[in-house]
């Protein structure tokens, strides 16, 4: 345990990258497949299948990730756990009842009556709609450290309306890259409209989070921290002015470039992730709880450890094959 040093803060660093990873991929694979459930209203009743189409063999899978991340929490950090989940326990259930909702409706809608499948595609963009909502409000409220008051439950609110549209973006490019034709050239004007809200949502976390704590303030804006994590913003910004572009140019005669939004807003969603990190370090909870004082003792970590090295490169590895076999632009939906 002490090869690395000291097991009582090497494991609790360890297990908040474990977590932080499994929260990042969780937000990017789920909230392009989330994404298309909200964008589902807007297509016609054949498009809308090849939507599910789109997200139908990943989606399940996408959502072990979430699991993972909580799994993590739980075990590695119960306090923190705890008091997160006992803060927010209204939108969790909400969340909950929305995935499930969104899983039974994508089951039923192939197997229900032809006269009952608009009724599930409904439900379906409800329950998108749920979780998205309510994942977006407890970003907010984690954001300002679960505060209490009408300020902090507004910026919450406000920020479950950003996650929305960011979700809804990230599933527009993701269709400009899996579809083609009519539907390939909707998805391009719904992301055309839909990133000046993910970039509002982004800017209004960005300026919160400083505005909300003088110690994350200062972790950004005192010297020489400044000139050292300048490279970041700046890097934000020429992404979101080559995906701006680059959806101008969108779609192209020979479908080139109809993956790069997708991946650009994942690397948008990478950069801001690693920038609340930074923020939050080394709170579990901002500026309540640490990773080392919420952190269950180092002998559970360590027995915890070993199984999570043994879960996460099946969970990667089933995830990679999917993506591969997969691979390619969506077919006809069948269901044989």
């Amino acid at each position: 345990m002490t090869l690395f040093g000291d097991p009582a803060i090497w494991l609790p660093a360890t297990f908040a990258v474990l977590m932080g990873i499994s929260i990042l991929i969780y937000v990017i694979l789920d909230g392009f497949d989330l994404g298309v459930g909200l964008l589902s209203p807007l297509a016609t009743e054949a498009e809308r299948d090849r939507m599910i189409a789109s997200i139908g063999p990943f989606w399940d899978a996408n959502e072990t990730w979430l699991v993972l991340a909580i799994g993590l929490l739980l075990v590695a950090f119960p306090s923190a756990h705890g008091l997160i989940l006992s803060t927010l326990y209204l939108p969790v259930a909400v969340m909950l009842i929305g995935l499930i909702l969104r899983g039974v409706a994508f089951e039923f809608r192939a197997k229900a009556p032809a006269g009952q499948k608009r009724s599930w595609d409904h439900a379906f963009f409800a329950g998108s709609l749920m979780a998205s909502l309510s994942q977006g409000y407890m970003l907010g409220a984690y954001v300002l450290g679960l505060a209490p008051g009408f300020g902090a439950k507004a910026f919450a609110a406000l920020t479950a309306i950003f996650l929305t549209v960011a979700y809804s973006f990230i599933g527009a490019t993701w269709l400009i890259f899996k579809t083609e034709d009519s539907l390939q050239r909707k998805a391009v004007s719904w992301a055309r409209g839909g990133i000046w809200g993910v970039l509002g949502g982004l800017g209004a976390v960005s300026i919160a989070s400083p505005l909300a704590s003088e110690r994350i303030f200062e972790k950004w804006f005192s010297f020489p921290e400044i000139v050292l994590l300048a490279p970041m913003p700046l890097a934000f910004a020429a992404l979101a002015a080559l995906l701006v572009i680059g959806l101008r140019h969108l779609p192209t005669k020979n479908d080139s470039w109809a993956w790069f939004p997708f991946a650009a807003t994942v690397a948008l969603f990478g950069l801001a992730f690693v920038g609340l990190a930074y923020s939050f370090y080394p709170y579990v909870v901002p500026d309540q709880l640490t990773i080392y004082a919420a952190a269950a003792a180092p002998e559970s970590l360590i027995i915890i450890l070993v199984g999570a090295l043994f879960v996460l490169p099946v969970i990667s590895g089933y995830t990679a094959l999917s993506y591969t076999v997969f691979r390619g632009k969506a077919t006809e939906l069948r269901y044989d």
